[in-house]
């Protein structure tokens, strides 16, 4: 039987993809990149917006309507919450919540009666083969959340924080190192709790990769500024911890960030970054922020853009306020017209756009190591375009004439694109 695997949303989705994708693999299915050539589909669905489970919805409805024979499985934070809705759509074979989701396959093939070859007709390289591109692969290193911001509805979807012991992480990162993935994620719905319900932490887990693994490349997903004490950027002093962190700030104004309920000051936050800066050469730091919050008046909003301004972030994302049933933020007084949060979020992007164009520029005239990606292929039959990252996670694009995807090789960074997105290089 051919499985075809679809998140939206977080890199936590993907990551549970990605595990999905080896046990299912173990157990002789093959995994397809086309929908439309699936037995059995799965899908990891998000919920952090208004605007991700009108997606997940649409989705549901899209994938049945392409493939209407094949087994629909949906799951994820959108089918958590809203269970009963989700079964009684169309199409829909199987719902499995997020608290039992670390067994779907299993219960995929048990409720479904699925049927599969025996294991020794599977190709055991296969196995080991990151089946959705082998530049990067997404390890999901912990579930759940102990904190409740009161704009989040993820941490009720998600449940109490669940760390995986250290010992199988170790394991997946050498598998996919051994199949030629030359760099990690690590993510999970609170990344910087790591460790929490084990008695141990991020540091520790980074420090034993280092020591037990050989993957050339680490990076972490979003962690919240306030599990960061200063030592932490000692580990960067490897090179083979890349020098980004995407720190969620949400919100530049101290009055709106404990009517979020969050747990860090601009002052502790500019103060972290800071640190970071001055200890990692080229360090970039990335950033969400929520914009038109209930009480956020314009001089709140005022004061939140100067401080984004100071920040100086490589790149931005941007959330309009969505009220979520079930949050506390909902119910809070002094809610925002939608046009003010889109004319706010149109002055952001601005903003953020010129903090883009400072961040490429910093970066002209340097050397770079860059991990390519899948190329694209151009009027010229011998020359194929391929964009990849920076250590600093910077996108970067490149003409060439060989094959560089999934390697890592130095360039010379001379322009930035008309886009205004990317680095333009050549190379070395």
């Amino acid at each position: 039987m051919k499985v075809y695997l679809k998140a939206l949303g977080c890199r936590l989705n993907e990551a549970e993809l990605e595990q999905w994708s080896q046990t299912f693999q173990s157990c002789g299915f093959s995994i397809t990149q086309q929908e439309r050539h699936a037995d059995l589909i799965v899908l990891n669905t998000c919920a952090v917006t208004h605007e991700a489970s009108r997606k997940s919805r649409y989705l549901i409805k899209r994938l049945h309507r392409e493939n209407p024979l094949a087994k629909l499985v949906v799951t994820g934070c959108h089918a958590s919450l809203e269970a009963d809705k989700v079964a009684d759509a169309m199409g829909v074979d199987l719902v499995v919540t997020n608290a039992h989701k670390a067994r779907l396959p299993k219960i995929a093939q048990e409720t479904l009666a699925l049927p599969t070859m025996p294991l020794s007709a599977t190709d055991p390289e296969a196995i080991a083969l990151y089946s959705r591109g082998r530049h990067r692969a997404f390890i999901k290193i912990q579930d759940g959340c102990r904190y409740r911001c009161t704009y989040c509805i993820v941490t009720r979807a998600r449940g109490e924080e669940v760390s995986r012991p250290m010992a199988d992480i170790i394991t997946e990162v050498n598998r996919f190192h051994a199949a030629g993935i030359q760099e990690i994620v690590l993510t999970g719905v609170h990344v910087g709790g790591y460790g929490s319900d084990i008695e141990t932490n991020l540091y520790d887990l980074v420090r034993t990769l280092l020591r037990d693994t050989d993957i050339p490349r680490i990076r972490y997903a979003s962690v919240e500024p306030w599990d960061l004490p200063d030592y932490f950027f000692d580990l960067f002093e490897n090179s083979r911890i890349m020098p980004h962190m995407h720190l969620p700030l949400q919100s530049g104004s101290d009055v709106i960030l404990r009517k979020m309920s969050r747990r860090c000051k601009t002052q502790d936050y500019a103060r972290l970054v800071d640190t970071a800066r001055r200890q990692i050469p080229g360090f970039n730091v990335t950033s969400d922020i929520i914009v038109g919050f209930p009480g956020e008046t314009d001089a709140l909003w005022q004061a939140s853009l100067q401080f984004i301004q100071e920040m100086a972030f490589g790149d931005i994302h941007i959330f309009p306020y969505s009220p979520r049933a079930g949050t506390k933020a909902a119910s809070l007084p002094n809610q925002l017209p939608k046009s003010v949060k889109q004319a706010r979020a149109g002055e952001l992007a601005a903003l953020a756009s010129t903090l883009r164009h400072n961040h490429l520029s910093k970066q002209l005239n340097t050397r770079q190591a860059v991990l390519w990606e899948k190329p694209q292929s151009t009027d010229h039959p011998h020359i194929r375009k391929f964009t990849g990252y920076t250590p600093n996670f910077t996108r970067v694009e490149i003409n060439a004439t060989e094959a560089l995807e999934y390697q890592v090789t130095g360039v010379n960074i001379h322009a930035i694109h008309p886009n205004g997105q990317i680095l333009i290089a050549e190379p070395l």
